[in-house]
């Protein structure tokens, strides 16, 4: 042989060798990840349906959700939109009760007080929100993985269709994708333009309204994307929560959860009771991995991917009743409770996130109690701070902005307390007058003689009244030279 095919020979030898070794040890026994295959391509998931008691409940929590998403939009309280989110114009209109840019102090005791709950609701039921009244899961499991189902043959029960969807199977599909996506996002809109703009656009060429109908372009896009290809991996990838469970959870938290020591150690097969075995109930059967939407295999324990939405424990309850043992093999539980079969609730989270829960709210009904028709800020205009008129009369320019909060046209009167001799003459006329809901800023100045100020400054107060008959009182300073 000569030394040319001899070096051949060598590398070969080697090659065969690398990849040995790389069999070995980069081809893991199993998938690292529920969506990704060993050879790094994406796992498509089609999960079998268990319908138990659980599934059902879930559906009718669902529908109802469904249900308060469509109508909110359409409902009216006190002549306003039950929810309406006016950004352009910084409005937001809730319960009927309209906030407002200057409301920062309520908005922060709000996003406070839903933090908070998230916090108790999480150490109390687990990720109970995510399986039971996340949008993505709701949409996801009771609205496209039905059309798919139907338009897989697999209707009612779920699983790997037979064959891929081809013809007027797969153009059915995404035609119905794109109208209900469609619906969704017009009723999402509905939340931010309200439906009565909504309604005109529709009926309008897009050309009179190019910015809403990209909007709403751009909208049914992103849903399209979601529950056509991404899927369950907004879950997995996209959303923080699965990050923040081991923040948020204690040992005491709801979780759903396989119970090791009932379990364990697993024996295929169909089983009669009594048995005389050592073998857990677990006949390993596998369901509890087919139904799960995220596929993950709720025996390995408590993990980030898993939504509880109980769908393997209504598959696993199915098993235990045809095996005739016991159901909650995997169950709604606790870290702490399978482990030394003790139930406790009481801790410390639980009372903390309560009272901090308390303030907050009591905080929020004070300050919204506290709100009046009108909104008042008093400002100093900009540039010297008195001016001496030819007359000797010593002139200071202020502003004073005024937010109309109430639903009828309001107009407003101005007056000092603590200035005898001080008058208020307006820069654009003798009315101030405002709109339902309109906010402007009015220039005055404030006239006095050097008399009344002593030592270039002097407190006093500005009345301001509408004609509701109710009244803001704004500290107001007069500035003149000292001397």
């Amino acid at each position: 042989m000569s030394s040319v095919e001899e070096h051949i020979e060598e590398v070969r030898k080697e090659d065969t060798c690398n990849q040995m070794v790389a069999s070995a040890f980069l081809q893991p026994d199993e998938h690292v990840l529920p969506t990704l295959e060993h050879d790094g391509s994406r796992r498509w998931l089609y999960p079998v349906l268990a319908t138990g008691n659980l599934w059902r409940a879930r559906r009718v929590v669902a529908w109802v959700l469904i249900a308060i998403f469509t109508l909110i939009p359409h409902l009216r309280y006190m002549g306003k939109p039950l929810v309406l989110l006016d950004i352009p114009q910084r409005r937001f209109t809730i319960f009927g009760f309209t906030f407002l840019p200057t409301d920062t102090l309520l908005l922060a005791l709000a996003m406070v007080s839903v933090f908070v709950t998230i916090f108790l609701v999480t150490a109390l039921v687990g990720r109970v929100s995510c399986g039971w009244a996340c949008p993505q899961t709701v949409y996801m499991e009771f609205w496209f993985r039905p059309i798919d189902r139907w338009f897989e043959g697999t209707c009612g029960k779920g699983g790997r269709p037979k064959q891929a969807l081809s013809g007027w199977r797969y153009w059915g599909r995404l035609l119905v994708y794109l109208l209900v996506c469609m619906f969704l996002t017009h009723t999402f809109l509905a939340y931010f333009v309200g439906t009565d703009a909504l309604a005109h656009w529709i009926r309008q060429s897009p050309l009179k309204h190019p910015v809403p109908f990209l909007v709403m372009a751009v909208t049914t896009g992103l849903l399209m994307f979601d529950f056509l290809f991404f899927r369950e991996q907004l879950c997995l990838i996209a959303c923080p929560y699965g990050r923040f469970q081991s923040v948020m959870l204690d040992r005491r938290s709801l979780i759903v959860a396989y119970d090791k020591n009932r379990g364990e150690p697993r024996s295929k097969g169909k089983r009669l009771l009594p048995v005389v075995s050592p073998a857990g109930d677990c006949i390993d059967c596998g369901k509890c991995v087919q139904v799960c939407p995220t596929g993950i295999d709720i025996r390995n324990g408590l993990q980030m991917e898993c939504i509880n939405c109980t769908q393997c424990i209504d598959a696993c309850n199915d098993v235990m009743d045809r095996i005739g043992s016991t159901r909650g093999l995997i169950r709604y539980s606790s870290q702490e409770q399978l482990e030394s079969n003790t139930k406790k609730i009481l801790r410390p989270r639980l009372i903390i996130y309560p009272a901090v829960l308390l303030i907050t709210f009591t905080l929020f009904g004070i300050v919204l109690s506290s709100k009046h028709a009108f909104d008042a800020t008093l400002l100093r205009s900009l540039g010297s701070p008195f001016t001496i008129a030819s007359d000797g009369m010593i002139e200071n320019n202020m502003r004073l902005k005024l937010v109309n909060r109430t639903e009828t046209q309001t107009s407003f009167t101005l007056k000092l307390i603590g200035a005898e001799n001080a008058i208020i003459t307006l820069q654009e006329g003798n009315d101030i007058v405002l709109k339902p809901e309109e906010t402007r800023t009015f220039n005055f100045l404030v006239r006095f003689p050097s008399s009344e100020v002593q030592r270039g400054k002097k407190d006093m107060q500005l009345e301001v009244e509408s004609s509701q008959k109710a009244a803001r009182k704004l500290k107001l300073t007069l500035l003149a030279p000292r001397s």
